[in-house]
């Protein structure tokens, strides 16, 4: 025993110290640092003398400066570069601790430590490193070093042998049984040191005010970019302009930054109010606040049925038993029993894992019904009982430590993971970056040769050019492509708690699925019990033949079958329903038993005595069976008959057996052939058995010399839509494999019917002979065989097959995995080691499950997708969110041929990001004339701040809608949720390259047109501009309503930017335009307009041949980039579908060529601001026009066809 007075053991065992050696699931590394006087940080010190050089070279006699301009900007350069190095400290933390701190190897002298996380799990950290003493009133007593890490604390250990010398403190997890027995809660100086390591059981979310995230978004990389530009246009004679777009991105980054404080706000509300409960300090029971617990707590826990207050933290359940309800963390809608450890051994070690689903209450879940410990028992007359009457628990976890603070980290931590600051996306800016730096260049060395040409209108220009590589709106436009996806999936009934995940599904290659209950319907039909007679007792004797009487009907089967039925179940009544796993349910109703209180099973009709369980042993997965201790009194006596029931797998059951049929095998094989689940049923009687001997039986002395009570057959029918999805995805370019816990033969039946795997030819590994035998038995091969066939056919691997060729052929097994269709008899962790396989050999792997046992598979997949079964959407609404025009559903019954309709349903509508584009003007000043820049940016930016609001219905993920199991969560419960993300998934990733070759083509153009032609005094008037940024904020607005199809094409988009196609047909598009706007500068020049002798580039705008020229090629070309890169189908409605931009281009077109042909009336040349071409020079511009226009299109799609569409990875 321990007293209650002696410390609680609360430090690790040696299995657990040795675990903290592994690397941490959060922190990847952790680097001390001492911070630097502010003197002495880089951004001052060493810009000191840079300074004082630019002085020296300033006033020296032999100036290097010709002039105070040039002076100035130098010194502008000089401040700028300052400006940067200052504002790199916030956007890099490794910059930051290069500038501002000095590395320290000793953490007790260091002052900040630098914390990188795990990839995906946040952003690196610069923290302080806190200092406290383990006795505050002792100074002598050890020193505590400590941070904390998204709301997680670490301390400093010493005795780590990894580089990181921080962990977790140690919870209570993995301690005897016994110690948790005999545990009697803290005292008070106990519960103070306590507190001390583990802080109180506190779940706060800090909301910061509007001022410090408005000060976070204003220092982020692309709004400081933006406003370099405002600053830049303003002193080009724009300010009003610029002003008023400073403006508009200051009300947009407001907007956001109101949306976020919302967001905050709600996630604040998932943490639940402090509350009071029992406590079990100082050898007595006391009302203690929620956030006073700790862990080594004895606490009481009891049903609030009127507060609905969650349980506090996680505990281990000591004495009683509860029913919880954990959807708000699994979204499992069937509540849960949990069960004191009062059924394990005193030397068992708690394994979260092992023994977390069965006895252990999580933080966040809510009891709806719980039981005290029974009086009477001998574990309890020495246990401690709560004056509450509740269920005694030993608290294991607080705070963000708990199942609840997990949940809450990732979701809190999860939504800063959506920007524009990848690398993919800096790789091509850098890329456009090179262009600019050309034209900036040429335009430097050609004006400079002009010596009464202002060095600073130049050196300005040149600024211009570099700046219009990135338009202000691109980060917006990039944040936004994900949040449409994550709005669209919402409205379909999928939860996102990692956004980034997103287009890792537009790249999926293998899709895995569970069976039970995610292909296969949660409504079972129990067919009746095999291998027993309908006329007698379980009397058979070894050799006889189970299967002579056939199938039976389950309410004819003997009475000991009967019972074996009634009693091996976790069904429980709550509020008069029966609540549990909808097999054990389904198997109730077909022999025509209920449940009672207490645990009493009773026949509807009949004579037959009422069952009463006395002791459950619960289905495990790795055991994959259940035994039950139940006991049954006739009338008359007063004495019970006891009994033991088991329940599992065939294979499992087989040893377990006193004598088994001569057919036993051959009858399982024969219905799992079928595609039914078949269960195996134990009986065995337990004579002299009395009431307080049954808690000391172990489950070794009931799980042997069974009787064998028959097969029950039950057949699991599939999901209506499974077959659909499976084909979809598998028409989809996408391998298909399914891993589950179930029978193998059952599992290829299944596979079979849904059209991946062939249930005739499909051969399956026998781990006690190494060779493949096909499921028929018809054709056996070794492992070398198989793999030399040049068609391999459709594999199936069970679990122990898998653990002989980990073990025994590991070589091999890389060349296999990808080639099974139907992974059987799996164990949860066997599932997760597939999953872990398959993206080592470079597949991105999707995991569909139930997310209760496969939490592990879900959590590592690159697309986890739980399907939980807590309904959070109405019928109506689903029917309508998945419907199209016609009122099909998304995914209809029967693939068609074609790649399908676009949706018109106004709830899955996608609104794809429109591509953000720098306009190709060229007056050498902001795209085109601050008028059409600014025109173009105002409307676009107010159509963003519109579709922002209309966004914010739903902006945060909620408790109950996500799921601790996976990324994404499925409310509907159906397999057709994974198409959805997938649409997403392409869609986003079609999105992106699409705006980035709208872009590169644009800047590609502008550098040229800035740098060349700006020196050849082309110029545009601010009505030409203006109407130029209108139809660009038109065909941004038409792009952003386009729709997805309703099926997924064959054809898999490209995965990224840097590819073959994008990059050919961006050089291939850029060097039409660029001859035929080169052709037709020539063409005027040489023979239809002369360059004055003296050019002035800041004279008024004049109208001419060639800036009217210019123009009009110039908005060919606008066209030309949206009717050429519209991606269109088959990820997307077409053009010709998409009317609005249909119509805008069509009507552009049909505007640009009346007016290069003369046809155009002259009062509207003149609104446009250009002359009339000369007669004999129309067919040339004409033809430019049409030649720019068609063969760019051409190339385009000839690239397109060759090299456009990715390819599935080969097995």
């Amino acid at each position: 025993m321990v007293s209650a007075d002696s410390p609680p053991r609360i430090l690790p065992s040696a299995d657990s110290l040795a675990a903290t050696q592994e690397e941490d699931p959060l922190v990847r590394r952790i680097n001390c640092y001492n911070e630097k006087p502010l003197w002495l940080h880089g951004y001052i010190l060493y810009f000191v003398p840079v300074y004082a050089v630019w002085l020296y070279l300033w006033t020296a006699e032999d100036s290097v400066f010709p002039s105070f301009e040039m002076a100035m900007i130098g010194l502008a350069g000089v401040g700028v570069l300052q400006t940067l190095t200052v504002l790199s400290c916030v956007w890099s933390v490794n910059i930051r601790c290069f500038l501002t701190c000095s590395p320290e190897k000793d953490p007790k002298k260091a002052s900040v430590v630098q914390v990188i996380p795990q990839p995906n799990n946040g952003s690196t950290e610069l923290l302080r490193l806190y200092r406290s003493r383990q006795e505050v009133n002792d100074p002598g007593s050890a020193l505590i070093l400590w941070f904390i890490f998204q709301k997680v604390k670490y301390v400093h250990d010493e005795t780590l042998s990894r580089t990181t010398k921080f962990r977790r403190p140690p919870f209570p997890i993995d301690l005897p049984i016994s110690t948790y027995r005999e545990s009697k809660g803290l005292g008070d100086e106990q519960a103070q040191a306590v507190e001390k390591v583990f802080g109180r059981n506190r779940l706060e979310m800090y909301a910061p005010n509007f001022r410090e995230l408005f000060q976070e978004r204003a220092t982020a990389p692309f709004f400081v970019f933006q406003v370099f530009c405002v600053g830049l246009w303003c002193l080009d004679e724009y300010w009003y302009y610029s002003v008023f777009t400073l403006f508009m991105l200051v009300a947009f980054e407001a907007t956001l930054v109101q949306q976020q404080l919302r967001n905050l706000t709600e996630i604040r509300k998932m943490g639940y109010k402090p509350y009071n409960l029992q406590v079990y300090r100082n050898k007595r029971w006391r009302q203690t606040s929620s956030e006073e617990l700790l862990p080594g707590d004895i606490v009481s826990i009891v049903r609030r049925a009127e507060e609905d207050k969650p349980i506090p933290a996680d505990m281990l359940l000591l004495r009683g038993t509860c029913i919880v309800d954990e959807s708000l963390l699994t979204g499992e809608s069937v509540p849960q029993m949990k069960e004191s450890v009062e059924s394990l051994e005193d030397s068992d070690q708690l394994d979260l894992t092992e023994h977390g689903r069965l006895h252990v209450l999580f933080g966040g879940t809510t009891v709806v019904q719980h039981s005290a410990a029974q009086k009477g028992t001998e574990k309890d007359l020495s246990g401690l009982r709560a004056p509450d009457n509740g269920c005694v628990c030993y608290v294991l976890r607080t705070a963000f430590n708990t199942s609840q603070g997990s949940l809450l980290r990732t979701i809190m931590f999860g939504v800063k993971r959506v920007t524009a600051n990848n690398k993919e996306t800096f790789g091509f800016i850098l890329f456009l970056l090179a262009f600019a730096i050309t034209a900036a260049g040429y335009l430097w060395v050609e004006g400079s040769k002009d010596e009464k040409r202002s060095k600073y209108k130049l050196f300005l220009e040149c600024a211009l050019i570099l700046t219009s590589v990135v338009p202000p709106e691109l980060p917006i436009e990039l944040s936004l492509a994900v949040n449409s996806s994550l709005l669209a999936l919402v409205k379909l009934g999928t939860f996102c708690t990692e956004p980034f995940r997103i287009p890792f599904a537009g790249k999926v290659d293998f899709c895995c699925f569970d069976k039970t209950g995610t292909l296969t319907s949660d409504t079972l039909l129990v067919q009746g019990v095999a291998g027993v007679s309908a006329t007698g007792a379980l009397d058979g004797s070894p050799g006889d033949s189970a299967g002579k009487a056939g199938l039976i009907p389950v309410e004819m089967a003997p009475l000991e079958t009967i019972q074996v039925l009634a009693a091996c179940h976790s069904l429980v009544l709550l509020d008069d329903k029966t609540i549990g796993d909808p097999l054990e349910k389904i198997t109730l109703e077909a022999i025509k038993w209920n449940i009672t209180k207490a645990d009493a099973v009773v026949p509807i009709k009949g004579k037959q005595a009422a069952v009463k369980i006395h002791q459950r042993f619960h289905f495990s997965s790795a055991l994959k069976r259940m035994a039950v201790i139940a006991g049954t009194t006739q009338s008359g006596r007063t004495e019970a008959d006891f009994f033991a029931a088991v329940k599992g797998a065939p294979e499992t059951l087989r040893p377990m057996f006193s004598r088994l049929p001569a057919d036993y095998d051959d009858l399982c094989l024969e219905y799992t052939r079928q595609g039914a689940r078949v269960l195996a049923l134990g009986r065995k009687s337990m004579e002299n058995l009395t009431l307080s001997g049954i808690r000391s039986l172990h489950r070794d002395d009931v799980e042997c010399d069974l009787e064998f009570a028959g097969f029950l057959i039950i057949s699991t029918p599939l999901r209506p839509e499974s077959k659909a999805v499976i084909q979809e995805l598998y028409h989809a370019s996408h391998h298909i494999a399914m891993i589950t816990g179930d029978n193998a033969l059952t599992a290829c039946h299944v596979a079979g019917e849904l059209g991946f795997c062939s249930d005739k030819t499909a051969m399956m590994f026998e781990p006690d002979t190494q060779i493949w035998r096909s499921v028929h038995g018809t054709e056996q091969l070794p492992t070398e065989d198989l793999l030399r066939r040049r068609t391999v056919p459709d594999l199936c691997l069970t679990g122990p097959g898998l653990e002989y060729l980990v073990r025994s052929q590991s070589r091999d097994l890389s060349r296999i995995l990808p080639r099974i269709k139907v992974f059987a008899r799996f164990t949860p962790n066997q599932k997760e080691y597939v999953v872990n396989e398959l993206k080592h050999l470079g597949f991105f792997t999707l995991m569909c499950g139930d997310g209760t046992n496969d939490v592990g598979a879900l959590k590592h997949a690159h697309v986890g997708v739980a399907l939980l079964q807590k309904a959070v959407v109405s019928a109506e609404r689903l029917k309508s969110s998945m419907a199209d025009g016609t009122g099909e559903t998304m995914v209809p019954l029967e693939i068609p041929a074609s790649t399908g309709q676009p949706q018109s349903g106004q709830n899955t509508r996608r609104r794809p990001i429109a591509p953000a584009v720098v306009a190709p003007t060229v007056n050498g000043r902001p795209v085109g004339g601050a008028a059409a820049r600014n025109a173009q940016r105002q409307a676009k930016l107010q159509q963003l701040i519109q579709d922002l609001n209309d966004e914010q219905e739903v902006t945060v993920v909620k408790l109950g809608d996500a799921s601790v199991a996976a990324p994404f969560s499925s409310k509907i419960g159906s397999v057709r949720s994974v198409c959805d993300i997938i649409k997403q998934g392409r869609c986003t990733l079609v999105t992106t390259l699409q705006m980035f070759k709208i872009l590169a083509l644009n800047a590609l153009i502008l550098a040229y047109s800035q740098s060349v032609l700006y020196l050849k005094g082309v110029k545009f008037s601010d009505t030409q501009a203006t109407l130029q940024g209108l139809f660009l904020a038109a065909c941004f607005l038409f792009i952003s309503r386009s729709k997805p199809l309703t099926v997924l094409s064959s054809q898999r988009p490209l995965p990224n930017i840097f590819n073959l196609y994008t990059l050919l047909t961006v050089c291939c598009q850029f060097a039409v335009h660029f001859g035929c706007l080169i052709f037709l500068v020539t063409q005027t020049l040489s023979e239809h307009y002369s360059l004055p002798a003296e050019l002035d580039l800041e004279a008024v705008f004049a109208p001419n041949l060639l800036n009217t020229v210019v123009y009009l090629m110039s908005m060919t070309l606008q066209v030309s980039t949206f009717l050429v890169n519209y991606r269109g189908r088959p990820f997307m409605e077409s053009l010709v579908e998409n009317r609005p931009l249909l119509y805008s281009i069509v009507i552009s077109l049909t505007g640009l060529f009346a007016l290069a042909s003369n046809t155009m009336p002259r009062d509207i040349q003149d609104q446009f601001q250009i002359v009339s071409i000369p007669d004999d020079f129309v067919p040339k511009v004409v033809g430019a026009l049409a030649l720019d226009i068609t063969a760019a299109f051409l190339i385009d799609r000839v690239l397109m066809k060759l090299f456009g569409e990715g390819t599935l990875k080969r097995i």
